[in-house]
C-alpha cells in the first residue's frame, strides 16, 4: 500500500527508491474496496493505493520522482511488547515457517523475528499478543502453514561466588600410543558483566607452549554448560599454573580433554549459583491505574526506580526479572483495560533467589531429559 502526497503516478511507471538508490517499476496501480481491487490507471495527490510488483521496496521506503528526489523521514513503530517462541506444527516445515516469516518481517517491522542460539527456539515479538496471532494467521493464509506459540525460556546464566583450584587429569592408554594430558587451574568471580579471562601462569615448562591453547579451548566449551542447570557460565578468571606432559603420549587433544575435567571440578567447589536477566521496565498508564501497577511489578519481584507524569499518562520505571514478565502484557491490558502499554530491555544479571533456583535446575533437568 502506498500514499501519493504530491504529483500523479501512472501504471508502469518507473519510480526512484530512495532508500535503495536502485529504479522501480509500478505494474498495475489498484484501489483497495474491501476485499475487492480495481485497477486504475493513474493516482494523484491523495490517493491510498496498492502498487504491484515492486522487487526491493520494503515498509517505509519513499518513492519518488528521479529528477526531484524526497525523501521522508523513517517511520517509527512502537517496540516489541510480548513475545513467543514458536514451533512447526508439521514435522519438516521449519523451513517454510522460517522464510514465511521472513516475508511477513519485512512487511510488518513492528514484528520482530530472531533464533536464540542458547535456547535455541525461535522467538517471533510483537506489539500485542492480537498482533502476533494476526502474523500467524496471516501465515497460514498466505504461505499454508502453522505453528504452535509457547513462552520463551529464559537464557538463564551461571557463575561462581568464591576461588577454587582444581587438577584436570586425562590419561589413557591403548594398544598403540596413549593419551596424556594433565593440567592445574585455579578460578575466581570476576565483576557482573566482566565476562571471562583467561591467564596463563604457566613457568619452567611444566606444560608445552603449544598445548596451552588446547587447555584454554578445553576449559571454553566446557563453560558453555554448567554443573547447576547446565547453563553458560560468565564472570570467571581461570588461572592456568602447573601442570604435567608426557613426551610421547601428550597431544592437543588430551590437554583439551583435561581442560574442560579441570574446569567441572573446580566449578563444582566454587560455590556455583544461577543468575537469571533483570530488565529495565517502563509502564505508561493512566494515573488511576498507578496503584495497582506497581502493586502487580511488587508482586514480580519488581524494584520501582521512579515514576513521573507525562501529559495526561503516568510512566512508572522499574527493574523486574525477565521470567516474571513473560505474561505481563495480558495482565497489564486488563489492568488498564488497555490503555496501558510498557517496553523493557535487559539491564545486567543478578543471582537467581534460592527458594526459586531449584524449580529452574528441574525444568533444566526434565528439559534435557525429554530432548535425549
Amino acid at each position: 500500500m502506498a500514499r501519493i502526497f504530491s504529483g500523479r503516478i501512472g501504471s508502469d511507471s518507473q519510480v526512484l527508491n530512495v532508500r535503495t538508490g536502485e529504479r522501480e517499476r509500478t505494474g498495475n496501480i489498484l484501489t483497495m474496496q474491501g476485499k475487492e481491487t480495481k485497477g486504475i490507471d493513474e493516482a494523484a495527490a491523495g490517493d491510498i493505493v496498492a502498487l504491484a510488483k515492486l522487487k526491493d521496496t520494503a515498509t517505509g521506503d519513499t518513492l519518488s520522482d528521479g529528477t526531484r528526489v524526497v525523501r521522508f523521514p523513517p517511520q517509527e513503530f512502537p517496540p516489541a511488547a510480548i513475545s513467543f517462541a514458536i514451533t512447526s506444527k508439521a514435522k519438516g516445515d521449519e523451513e517454510k515457517v522460517s522464510n514465511a516469516l521472513k516475508r511477513l518481517s519485512e512487511e510488518d517491522p513492528a514484528m520482530q523475528l530472531r533464533f536464540d542460539a542458547q535456547t535455541k527456539e525461535m522467538i517471533i515479538s510483537g506489539t500485542s499478543q492480537v498482533h502476533v496471532e494476526v502474523i500467524l494467521d496471516k501465515m497460514k493464509r498466505r504461505f499454508g502453514v502453522e505453528v504452535e506459540l509457547h513462552p520463551p525460556q529464559v537464557p538463564y546464566r551461571e557463575t561462581i561466588r568464591r576461588k577454587a583450584q582444581a587438577q584436570g587429569r586425562h590419561k589413557k592408554q591403548t594398544g598403540g600410543r596413549g593419551q596424556f594430558g594433565d593440567c592445574w587451574i585455579e578460578i575466581e568471580p570476576l565483576a557482573r558483566g566482566e565476562g571471562y579471562q583467561f591467564e596463563d601462569a604457566i613457568f619452567g615448562g611444566s606444560i608445552p607452549r603449544n598445548f596451552i591453547p588446547a587447555v584454554e579451548k578445553g576449559i571454553v566449551e566446557a563453560m558453555e554448560h554448567g554443573v547447576v542447570a547446565g547453563y553458560p557460565v560468565v564472570d570467571v578468571k581461570v588461572k592456568l599454573y602447573d601442570g604435567s606432559y608426557h613426551t610421547v603420549d601428550s597431544s592437543e587433544l588430551a590437554f583439551k580433554i583435561a581442560g574442560s575435567l579441570g574446569w567441572n571440578k573446580a566449578m563444582g567447589l566454587a560455590d556455583p549459583v544461577l543468575l537469571e536477566p533483570i530488565m529495565n521496565v517502563e509502564v505508561t498508564a493512566p494515573e488511576e491505574n498507578m496503584g495497582d501497577i506497581m502493586g502487580d511489578l511488587s508482586s514480580r519481584r519488581g524494584r520501582p526506580q521512579g515514576s513521573e507524569t507525562v501529559g495526561e499518562v503516568q510512566v512508572i520505571r522499574a527493574q523486574v526479572p525477565l521470567v516474571e514478565m513473560l505474561s505481563y502484557a495480558p495482565q497489564l491490558r486488563s489492568m488498564t483495560a488497555g490503555r496501558g502499554s510498557y517496553t523493557m530491555e535487559f539491564d545486567h544479571y543478578e543471582e537467581v533467589p534460592v527458594h526459586l533456583a531449584q524449580k529452574v535446575i528441574e525444568e533444566a533437568a526434565a528439559r534435557k531429559k525429554e530432548e535425549s
